[in-house]
């Protein structure tokens, strides 16, 4: 009797512990596909970003972006992922008092990348679009803009590393030329958590030679767990500031909550 209540034990153990591995082999599976910018799966970043140290009385503004990202089969060849940016900017407001801000609604903008789905190297490329939705002056352009963007991911191993830019003019005038650099480079390690760096690098070529460029340097940790049967990408980091106009950000801070809809 002692013999076969060993077994039975043993034998609930040994499945527990495979039913775990293969959780965690579809975790880090799926945390490769959340570090993918134009993986074939829906999901939402929620992602908030907040800059430290602007002007002489160092204050704070942010940044929070709601990223859906959707993609469309295009018949049995090509997939059309479409990446949609909804930020609401909070900056401070320098003509009022010391502890004033703005915050609004700022420019939308829908990158469309026309994406193989059989492919060595993942690759996208397509327009962007930005749409004038800012409900402040202070917190946005309000302009009609258009782009090209392009996109480039690599997989190898517990790596997933590469780059997203793009560059957009103004519609019917010449107020806005603004570019946009993101590489990412990504380690996935046990249990599904990973190191990630992934820094925005802007430049604004409207700006004097000496003010056009933003460029952060630093990383953030992240982990994929699970809500019930909901998959979520939860990561949480910090950049410095080392190239920025004067009185830019010294630090930025990034926190963000990606919500996964995985194809079953």
């Amino acid at each position: 009797m002692k013999t076969k209540l060993l077994i039975f034990a043993l034998s609930i153990c040994t499945i527990t512990l495979h039913a775990q591995t293969e959780e965690d082999s579809a975790n880090e599976e799926l945390a490769k596909k959340a570090q993918n910018p134009i993986a074939n799966m829906i999901s939402v970043p929620v992602q908030n970003n907040t800059s430290y140290g602007i002007g002489d009385d160092n204050r704070t503004a942010n940044v929070l972006n709601i990223q859906p990202v959707i993609p469309i089969s295009l018949g049995e060849k090509w997939n059309l992922i479409t990446r949609t940016i909804i930020p609401i900017v909070t900056v401070p407001d320098f003509a009022a008092t010391e502890n004033s801000s703005i915050t609004g609604l700022s420019d939308i903008t829908l990158s469309l990348f026309f994406a193989p789905k059989e492919s060595k190297l993942i690759w996208g490329v397509g327009p962007i679009v930005q749409l004038p939705t800012t409900t402040n002056d202070a917190v946005g352009t309000n302009e009609f803009g258009l782009g090209p963007a392009i996109i480039v991911v690599n997989m190898k191993g517990k790596w997933v590393y590469g780059a997203t830019m793009n560059n957009v003019w103004s519609v019917g005038n010449d107020n806005i030329n603004q570019f946009y650099l993101q590489y990412f480079v990504n380690y996935n390690l046990p249990k599904s958590w990973y190191l990630s760096s992934a820094p925005i690098i802007t430049a604004n070529w409207k700006a004097e030679a000496g003010s056009r460029w933003v460029v952060p340097f630093g990383g953030t940790v992240g982990k994929i767990f699970r809500i019930g049967k909901l998959p979520i990408n939860a990561q949480i980091g910090g950049f410095y500031v080392a190239v920025k106009p004067e009185g830019g950000a010294n630090w930025q801070t990034r926190a963000q909550i990606q919500f996964l809809f995985p194809k079953k």
